[in-house]
């Protein structure tokens, strides 16, 4: 009924649906990005207007509109949930984990597919991501897939030794233009820079030869300016240029400034990504250097991801903004050359480098340590808050929250991962020692999700959550003080306000409002409000405090 490749595509959507999409809805969405992106989407379908985007029903011009339009799909599907905000990126998940099989199976063999797939779902970053409801799995993807039919063009272009290349090489340059139409429709122009830094620096690795026709650039720029005008331009022929103007300086400032409200040391990707990306990470460092190759087009190949890795990685160590996704991108490079290492050590082509494993096995021992750690410092948690000199942590501390001890199986099943990855190793059985690490991994991070991010939320935000909760449906204004969050918008299920005062906060505070004001602040700013002497603190909770100003009573003549 269905072809080998047909089945394995199928078998591997299952395995990966199974991966991401349980428990999406267990846990509240997280401030900011979670919280900030879902409610542009709640909003997009709240006022019908699916070409602008809107966040406290102001314009939002820091985002395209893409992925609010992913997001508020599958919200009119299951609802304004949690659960709906991330289930397009459980989708990315899957196509994500089929896109690098495919592409591994082209470029080398079915073999090579499994362990791209399995290094990319069995890695901690790159798994938790599509359990997300942020931007950047799809943005990584779409650039990705641009860049991958880009250099399936460049082999048929300049007759790479690679069979099953079409007849002309025109379809490639057009796939290639509508991914990156498509990165541009998501996050920005950013994907087009990444895109042509990475074909200039391959551009200079060839000896300045041009390996591509004018013609068929000026193709690929045609189509992805299609896609991305089916949204640009319109939004600029409807509303003038004042969106995209702004849009163009947001991203400008979080290339010089530290706009985004983040900072870090110059290594800071390179840290993140070593991290993050365990255990693909360790085993790509092999292949970072000089390696036997089997073919020009897998020597090729190795190249083009070697450059995506360090032209993202360079790039957003300029960016002054240091946020984790911003080097997500090289997530896809990372992932490719864990594979690469461990499929040419099955193939003897490549010898195995035992530092690969001694950085794995500490770098596991450290996650296990801290995983088991966790329900430990849970169920004597009361013991410890004492020692902790923050007030607003220490107060979130006290947060009920019950803990049994089995959320340490996520960590018992990192320790079995280490101890059977490891005698593999040893064994030379390179392949079963792949499917041990990233699927051990991948059931860490299944057991995390389900057993410990929900306890550890409850300290983090569950307290302020459940007030807004409350106020759902009430005639009210609710507001923080002293802090941002997007979470009073998307939690009250705000409606758009009708007098534009709301919008201030000094007008809330002491203004003649025309009904009940709901503020949530933090236990260690409640101070800087002790003159608004109409506030009432209805109670204090795990760190948050929660007050209400009531309507002034009309004064007597």
């Amino acid at each position: 009924m269905f072809s080998n490749k047909a089945r394995n595509v199928i078998l591997l959507s299952v395995i990966a649906a199974l991966l991401f999409i349980p428990f999406l809805g267990r846990v509240h969405l997280f401030d900011w990005d979670e919280i900030n992106f879902a409610e542009c989407s709640r909003e997009m379908l709240k006022l019908g207007d699916y070409t602008r985007i809107y966040v406290n029903f102001k314009p939002f011009w820091e985002k395209p509109p893409m992925f609010f339009w992913m997001q508020s799909l599958s919200m009119k599907v299951f609802g304004v949930t949690e659960f709906a905000a991330r289930f397009p990126n459980a989708l990315c998940g899957i196509v994500t984990l089929v896109v690098v099989f495919l592409c591994g199976q082209r470029i080398y063999d079915k073999k090579f597919g499994i362990l791209w797939a399995l290094a990319y779902g069995g890695s901690l970053f790159p798994n938790m991501y599509f359990k997300s409801g942020i931007i950047d799995p799809w943005f990584n993807l779409f650039i990705f897939l641009s860049l991958y039919f880009f250099i399936l063009y460049n082999w048929k272009r300049n007759g790479f030794d690679k069979e099953g290349l079409k007849k002309t090489s025109l379809p490639y340059v057009i796939w290639s233009g509508i991914f990156m139409g498509l990165a541009v429709l998501t996050k920005g122009q950013v994907a087009l820079m990444v895109f042509l830094m990475v074909l200039g620096v391959y551009f200079i690795y060839n000896r300045f030869r041009f390996y591509f026709n004018w013609g068929h650039a000026l193709l690929f720029l045609v189509v992805a300016s299609l896609i991305t005008l089916s949204w640009y331009g319109y939004e600029t022929a409807k509303n003038g240029p004042w969106f995209i103007t702004e849009f163009l300086k947001y991203q400008y400032r979080l290339f010089t400034t530290h706009d985004a409200g983040q900072e870090g040391f110059w290594g800071y990707h390179y840290v993140v990504l070593l991290i993050g990306c365990f255990p693909a990470s360790l085993f790509a460092i092999p292949s970072f250097f000089k390696t036997p190759s089997s073919s020009r087009y897998d020597r090729d190949f190795k190249i083009w991801m070697l450059i995506l890795f360090w032209v993202v990685t360079l790039l957003f160590t300029i960016v002054q903004s240091r946020i984790i996704h911003y080097s997500s991108l090289a997530w896809f490079p990372v992932t490719f050359l864990a594979a690469y290492s461990f499929y040419k050590w099955d193939r003897k082509e490549m010898g195995y480098k035992k530092y690969a494993g001694i950085f794995a096995v500490v770098m596991g021992a450290i996650v296990s340590l801290l995983l088991l750690a966790v329900p430990l410092i849970g169920l004597n948690i009361s013991k410890l808050a004492p020692y902790v000199k923050d007030k607003f942590a220490q107060a979130n501390m006290e947060a009920d929250v019950k803990w049994t001890g089995i959320e340490g199986i996520a960590g018992t099943i990192m320790v079995i991962t280490i101890i059977v990855g490891l005698r593999f190793l040893k064994k030379k059985e390179y392949y079963k020692s792949a499917w041990t690490w990233f699927t051990g991994t991948a059931l860490v991070i299944f057991f995390a999700a389900a057993m410990i991010v929900p306890k550890v939320e409850r300290y983090s935000q569950g307290a302020a959550i459940d007030f807004l909760i409350q106020r759902q449906g009430e005639d009210c204004y609710v507001n923080t003080l002293g802090y941002w969050s997007y979470a009073p918008f998307f939690y009250t299920m705000k409606e758009k306000p009708a007098n534009a005062n709301a919008y201030e906060e000094q007008w809330l505070l002491s203004g003649d409002i025309d009904k009940p004001v709901y503020f949530v602040t933090k236990i260690d700013k409640i101070d800087n409000y002790k003159q608004y002497t109409d506030l009432k603190e209805l109670y204090r909770k795990n760190g948050f405090v929660f007050l209400k100003r009531e309507v002034p009573h009309p004064k007597l003549p």
